[in-house]
């Protein structure tokens, strides 16, 4: 290749010549939120879900697995927590706060609800009510989803594994009255993550 260089054309261009004179001014800091660094949720999510389980002893965090109402204070402490557990800065907390409607809930769904708390979330429904195999088969997938997830919003009752029981999920094994306290119980142990926040 280098032996054929000789054969091209050559081409003479013409010089450019310019003449600037640089102004320097003082730095000023300008914010470019569009270069803003996004954080990795899902790195953020693993490095706060590991750090909340090695301190899940701590009380705002026991208040919340074992579904009790959250303070202010709770919530603040919460707050701390992630901070601490160097998984994100503010910016990562606030975009997890608002993903999840709420700092309460996004824990939950990291730390999930105590297997006994959400067993007697239901406590009341069970005693009171003469339930089938299948309608309390149904009520242990709620039991387990809860406690790995922290919360069930009640529209996913209405897909799989709770569909595979019946095509019309709860409605179909349920009466009216005992659908409307399912429901009831789940607004109420997500209520009680979000107690403190306002969120609906």
């Amino acid at each position: 290749m280098r032996g054929l260089l000789q054969f091209l054309d050559k081409v003479r261009k013409d010089p450019i010549y310019t003449s600037f004179q640089d102004e320097l001014s003082d730095a000023v800091p300008i914010d470019l939120p569009a270069f803003m660094p996004v954080p990795d949720m899902e790195r953020f999510r693993a490095k706060a879900a590991a750090y909340l389980k090695a301190h899940e002893d701590h009380v705002a965090l026991q208040r919340l697995r074992r579904n009790k109402a959250l303070t202010p204070d709770d919530l603040a402490a919460l707050e701390q927590m992630l901070l601490e557990s160097g998984a994100g800065d503010d910016h990562a907390v606030a975009q997890a706060k608002e993903e999840a409607q709420g700092l309460g809930l996004f824990i939950r769904s990291l730390v999930g609800l105590d297997r006994q708390a959400a067993m007697e979330a239901f406590g009341g429904f069970l005693a009171g009510t003469q339930l089938n195999a299948n309608q309390i088969h149904f009520v242990d997938l709620i039991v387990n989803e809860l406690t790995a997830n922290g919360v069930v919003e009640p529209g996913r009752l209405y897909e799989s594994p709770y569909t595979d029981l019946n095509l019309k999920g709860p409605q179909g094994m349920f009466s009216e009255e005992q659908l409307d306290n399912i429901v009831s119980i789940l607004k109420t142990v997500r209520a009680n993550a979000t107690a403190a926040e306002g969120v609906a």
